[in-house]
């Protein structure tokens, strides 16, 4: 067997669970991603080196998007890079764990370059929304502003919390592994507007103002919602005694 089918065999074993992730990331990125991981570990890339290649792709996109006149070529290009980007952040740890070299440091790369990513886009959309949208209202300019600040405290709150159930898990008597619930189609259903999958999507849409803005702002809105949403439930997690 090749390495790649050997790779692709392994990896479709050994998927996490898809306990809150949307249907995108269920059935679009996560097997995207594993497709890729198994091109990876056939090249002999490592998963940091995976990393930054998903990098690229972003910071390409972001640079069309800041530097490049709202078009149909334009936008198919955005979203390209975009959605490939999104698959290597995935494939990077599929990689990780296909290989057993997982760890703290590429754990902090990948955390650290996903926040890189949500800053940079968003401030890439603002670039374009001051240079080509031509807005007869300033107002519009804090649109990506809150977009931003919206995401990165959905994305840090998230991970904040994960980070300090594993050191509660670690430090109870039991230690083990928590106990993982079946995932739940509604709840995917119902975080396809905060999956990064979706708003790549939106950037199909980016060679017409007036329907890019109208989605962008859905999804700003959207973002507000869940961040209030999840900011209470992860803090009542954690104060709740005997978690």
């Amino acid at each position: 067997m090749s390495r790649f089918g050997y790779a692709i065999r392994e990896l479709s074993a050994a998927q996490k669970s898809a306990k809150g992730v949307s249907l995108y990331s269920r059935y679009v990125n996560r097997p995207a991603g594993r497709i890729l991981a198994a091109v990876g570990y056939n090249m002999k890339l490592t998963p940091n080196q995976i990393t930054l290649i998903s990098a690229v792709f972003t910071l390409t996109g972001g640079t069309l998007i800041a530097t490049l006149g709202p078009s149909p070529a334009v936008a198919l290009g955005v979203f390209v890079a975009l959605v490939l980007g999104f698959a290597l952040d995935s494939a990077d740890g599929q990689l990780a764990r296909l290989t057993g070299t997982g760890s703290p440091a590429g754990e902090w790369l990948d955390h650290v370059v996903d926040c890189a990513k949500m800053l940079a886009l968003h401030m890439a959309v603002l670039i374009s929304f001051y240079r080509h949208f031509d807005f007869s209202a300033p107002v519009y300019l804090l649109v990506p502003v809150a977009f931003q600040f919206a995401a990165v405290m959905v994305f840090f709150g998230g991970i904040l919390t994960e980070q300090l159930k594993r050191a509660e898990r670690l430090k109870s008597a039991a230690g083990g592994p928590a106990a993982v619930a079946p995932a739940s189609t509604l709840r995917s259903v119902a975080l396809l507007p905060v999956d990064y999958g979706v708003f790549c999507a939106i950037f199909l849409a980016f060679g017409s103002r007036d329907l890019f803005v109208t989605l962008y702002c859905v999804l700003l809105a959207a973002h507000v919602l869940f961040m209030v949403a999840f900011l209470a439930k992860w803090y009542r997690e954690l104060a709740a005694p005997g978690r």
